[in-house]
């Protein structure tokens, strides 16, 4: 874990390193001080000697001077390591999260990575800032006041050594029982994040169902649950300040008795008697500071735990050693294939299926409620991995090709249709990086887009909003079916992706694919029969097995399944949108 986090550190190391040194500059000039003001009280004041003071007293603003300039670059370098760690977490978290399996992306929830890539990470960037400065420079103090403590009076620093050991003691109880309580809470903050991503996405169906109290308590109900744990380690952490004024007054009164009994025996000076007052203050501040950078550390060891588990991550997918970088042409074969999402699952979700798909076909998929449709076609663009058998693409082993060539020939239009914030245009280009507005027009018609978008005051230079909530759910998937084609890919798979269009629209779109892409093989999800009854082919799944696979008239009278799901869909005189508007 802690290999991982400093593993990010890479360009700001000098920052890393040079940080420490400036702090442990600032403490030495600070300890430099209380041993000037001695010389000052001793050798000016008591001898009455105006020139040593005023030496001394220079001495003592070039040091302070010193002090200052050392602390700021401290400051500087401490911001520039730790934001930079925070920079370097994000960037390794995203760019290893790009490079998930959809397996990968079932382990963690979106309100989890979220939270990963924002609190956790400002635990980590604040805890790294509080190790190379405060950290630093309380241990540094702490020794160098008591060194120099001893060498002024191994009798009254050995006050300080007493404090240290019962204080420490303390605050080291004090810290591992609050430790406990902030791995807790931290831990909730993902509930507390779903929470408020769920209500937001959904704000409409919230509103449409009524269910705003519901969704209030909810909240109320997360919200509280942090508030409870960090409400239990506060409690514990504010025994910090108490018992540190006591240690602080306990030692300043020893000091000051012993120390004035001592001046009186002419044992000791009183200018080092202030030095040492001056020293104990310092030493029990850097175990202050000390209990708060632990204090720190134990909420960020929960989040650097977190942060690891992103970055470590592999993706159960992976390049083959020499790839394949060509794709023949747009043939499918599934030899034998058997699929499941975990090991332990008692069936799997695919169950051996074989069946062979000539480059250029349209294919159309039917099948119930969970009957593996997604799965099926998720397989073609490697999505997944099969547990046995192959899938073959222009006659070779999909595990054989080069992962984004492979994606780049297979474009699919998920079930869940995503447009992100930006204009038409921007969203079209993620089909094709560099494609022409011309050319972007021309697939939207295609997609029997253009219709809809020329009504739009800015037409192609419509702002989407996120997630595209200012379009229709027809309108939103025929975007993305534009954006698909223009790809140009081998092989075009539309996951239910015609769902919200009219059964009119969905038939010039089907249309448009034989005119526009004839060698192109085209692979139909529908629930609908008028979406794949003129496909050259028909398949139909039945839980996960292949239970027909032939035309429209082969399957009406040998499969019983497609049979039934055309008559319930016929017997009424058709879809009751046919022929309607969009």
């Amino acid at each position: 874990m802690l290999k991982t986090i400093l593993a990010q550190v890479k360009e700001y190391k000098k920052a890393s390193i040079l940080t420490p040194v400036f702090m442990f500059g600032e403490v030495i000039m600070e300890m430099i001080i209380p041993l000037l003001m001695a010389s000052i009280i001793d050798d000016g004041v008591n001898k009455g000697d105006t020139s040593h003071i005023y030496v001394i007293g220079a001495w003592m603003i070039v040091t302070a001077l010193f002090s200052l300039l050392f602390g700021l670059l401290g400051g500087k370098y401490a911001a520039m390591a730790s934001m930079g760690l925070g920079k370097n977490l994000r960037k390794a978290m995203f760019e290893n999260i790009q490079n998930f399996s959809f397996a990968n992306i079932d382990k963690f929830n979106t309100a989890s990575l979220v939270t990963r890539m924002t609190t956790d990470v400002t635990n980590i960037q604040n805890a790294c800032q509080m190790v190379l400065r405060m950290c630093v420079r309380a241990l540094s103090s702490l020794v160098t006041a008591m060194f120099l403590s001893f060498i002024i009076s191994p009798r009254l620093a050995s006050i300080y050594l007493v404090a240290v050991i019962l204080l420490g003691t303390c605050l080291s109880f004090i810290v591992k029982k609050a430790m406990r309580y902030f791995q807790e809470a931290f831990a909730k903050y993902d509930d507390l994040n779903e929470s408020v991503q769920e209500n937001v996405s959904a704000i409409r169906v919230v509103k449409a169902y009524v269910r705003g109290d519901y969704e209030k308590n909810r909240f109320k109900k997360a919200s509280q649950n942090i508030y409870n744990m960090l409400f239990r380690a506060e409690s514990v952490i504010v025994w910090n300040s108490p018992l540190m004024q006591f240690t602080v007054y306990s030692c300043i009164l020893l000091i000051s008795w012993f120390g004035a009994h001592m001046v009186v025996g002419s044992s000791l000076e009183t200018g080092d008697l202030m030095a040492m007052l001056t020293y104990c203050m310092n030493i029990l501040m850097s175990l202050m500071m000390l209990s708060m950078v632990f204090v720190m550390i134990s909420m960020s060891v929960a989040s650097a735990r977190r942060i690891s588990e992103v970055i470590n991550e592999k993706s159960t997918l992976a390049n083959p050693t020499n790839p394949d970088y060509v794709i023949p042409d747009g043939s499918i074969r599934f030899d034998h294939v058997s699929f499941r999402y975990s090991s332990t699952s008692e069936a799997p979700v695919l169950d051996d299926i074989n069946l062979n798909i000539r480059s250029g076909e349209t294919i159309g998929i039917i099948g119930g409620t969970g009957s593996s449709k997604s799965t099926f076609v998720n397989l073609i663009s490697r999505l997944y991995d099969v547990d046995s058998g192959c899938v073959y693409v222009g006659g070779k082993d999909v595990r054989t090709y080069d992962l984004d060539t492979l994606r780049n020939e297979v474009s699919v239009v998920l079930q869940q249709n995503v447009l992100f914030s930006g204009t038409i245009l921007d969203n079209l280009r993620w089909g094709k990086a560099d494609a022409t507005r011309e050319e972007c027009i021309e697939a939207c018609k295609q997609a029997c887009a253009d219709e809809f978008i020329q009504t739009f005051p800015d037409q192609y230079d419509t702002y989407i909003e996120q997630g595209g909530t200012n379009v229709s759910g027809g309108q939103k998937q025929r975007l993305c079916i534009a954006r698909a084609l223009l790809k140009k890919p081998k092989i075009l798979i539309l996951d239910d992706s015609t769902s919200a269009v009219d059964t009119a629209t969905d038939a010039r779109i089907r249309q448009a694919f034989r005119e526009a892409i004839p060698g192109t093989t085209k692979l139909i999800i529908a629930q609908r029969i008028s979406s794949v009854m003129d496909a050259d082919r028909i398949i139909v799944l039945d839980d996960g097995h292949l239970d027909g696979f032939g035309t429209h008239e082969e399957l009406l009278k040998n499969n019983t399944i497609y049979r039934d799901v055309y008559e319930s869909q016929t017997q009424g005189g058709g879809d009751f949108d046919e022929g309607g508007v969009s």
